[in-house]
Order: C-alpha cells, then structure tokens, then sequence
C-alpha cells in the first residue's frame, strides 16, 4: 500500500483514498503505514487520506492510535462519494513493484504510529526496541 501511495504522489496525486469495506481488522504495521500516509500527504496543498468503509472495530482503532486525527473518515463531500459503489466494482489486484524489507517495513510504521500520536510511545516502545536491534544486528552481521 505504501508503494501505491507513494507511486500516486508521484504522479501528482494530493488525495488517497483507502476503501476498508472488506477489512475486518487493522495491525499496527497496516495503521502505521496509513498514518505515514497520511503526514507525507499533509505536507501537501490540500494533500489529505481518506479512509471510506471502515467497521466499527476498525474505526474504534483508528481512533485509538490518534490516526482520525490525520485522515478523514467517511468524508461526505468527497468527490468519489457518489462514485464509491462503481469505482469497488472496478478495483483490481496490485502487485508490489520490488521487495521489501520487511523488518525495516514493520519498524518504519511503528515509527510513524509514535509521530502521529505521543500516547503511542508507550504502546509500541517495546515494539520498536526489539525491530531496532533486529535491524542493528543485521548491520553488524554485514560488517
């Protein structure tokens, strides 16, 4: 999803719209992903995530970590409103364009759960202690 967004930025893109209607519950890696999204967009005129479909549960989660903060939920206005029934009919399956470090990957997103939201240092310093000497162990091993 990253790559996606990163991917539509480039191309000039200031909205991301992330449909949730089939997700029926967020890891922290997923959310921290979105909130990276969402403060890349931020920095934008006008740039904005836009989360449509989310289940109580998701909602109460994105709520949670601060993330409701960042994004908007449902958005009555958007353009893509009117649209939303149509535009899920024509979504088809992406691939990633290249690997990922998977690691560095779970560690950037906890990263950017603690930027977006202070209570969240508690909640994943443990997290980020033990993927941060992952990847340090990994550096040395290299050496």
């Amino acid at each position: 999803m990253k790559q996606w967004a990163d991917s539509q930025v480039a191309q000039g893109r200031h909205t991301v719209v992330v449909d949730l209607e089939q997700c029926t519950g967020m890891d922290s890696t997923f959310m921290g992903t979105m909130a990276g999204i969402a403060m890349r967009l931020a920095k934008l005129p006008s740039g904005v995530l836009q989360v449509t479909g989310a289940c109580d549960k998701n909602r109460n989660s994105l709520e949670d970590l601060g993330l409701s903060m960042l994004l908007e939920l449902d958005p009555k206005e958007a353009v893509w409103q009117n649209e939303l029934k149509s535009i899920r009919a024509s979504l088809k399956q992406t691939n990633p364009d290249k690997a990922v470090d998977k690691t560095q990957h779970v560690f950037d997103a906890h990263k950017e759960l603690c930027d977006a939201h202070e209570n969240n240092d508690e909640k994943f310093s443990t997290v980020l202690d033990v993927l941060e000497a992952e990847l340090e162990s990994r550096i040395q091993q290299d050496l």
